[in-house]
């Protein structure tokens, strides 16, 4: 069902993003290029971001979900029959119940990522922000699971750490240590 598609555009810094999220945008155009194609109607999870924008650059049809929805509690957007693809990018490690949504889409493709959980650092947590939390971050064997509980089978993923440029025992780790992981999932 996957459709080979040409290597999407990307520029060198993305609205006010730094390089560390650059990068991770770039590699996650170049995960998304081999399965999205301009015909498909893509309901992007979160409100819209650099990466939407990046997408919406190379052409495809993509809408956000509103800036104000709380998709633990309100998720029916997901099961709209006409919506080809859902996208997913960093947006479940803020759920406090990710599984009722998943179960519940009826697009045919799931593309999401998440943060994988490190073992020398904490999850992260704004303290100022509500809706700048990690409730989760995942082992790859975690996601995996929920993914397959909730009705999905994993065709493709890839994982990348963060590649973060400071000095110190932890960025040292951060270069070696997988930190993000995305998946290319099919309906069951």
């Amino acid at each position: 069902m996957s459709i080979k598609h040409k290597k999407m555009k990307s520029t060198k810094l993305f609205g006010n993003y730094g390089p560390t999220q650059s990068r991770r945008i770039k590699r996650t155009l170049k995960f998304i290029s081999s399965y999205l194609n301009p015909s498909q109607n893509i309901l992007d999870l979160g409100s819209n971001n650099p990466l939407a924008e990046a997408m919406r650059n190379n052409n495809l049809n993509i809408q956000n979900t509103p800036d104000d929805l709380d998709l633990d509690l309100k998720y029916d957007i997901v099961k709209n029959d006409k919506i080809d693809v859902i996208t997913a990018f960093e947006i479940f490690e803020h759920m406090v119940s990710p599984f009722p949504l998943l179960k519940e889409i009826k697009a045919p493709i799931l593309i999401a990522s998440v943060p994988l959980k490190l073992w020398f650092a904490s999850a992260y947590w704004n303290e100022k922000d509500p809706y700048d939390r990690h409730y989760h971050e995942f082992e790859q064997k975690q996601f995996d699971m929920l993914l397959n509980k909730a009705g999905w089978n994993v065709i493709n993923s890839e994982k990348w750490p963060s590649e973060i440029n400071k000095i110190g025992i932890r960025p040292i780790l951060r270069l070696f240590t997988p930190r993000y992981y995305i998946v290319y999932c099919e309906r069951k």
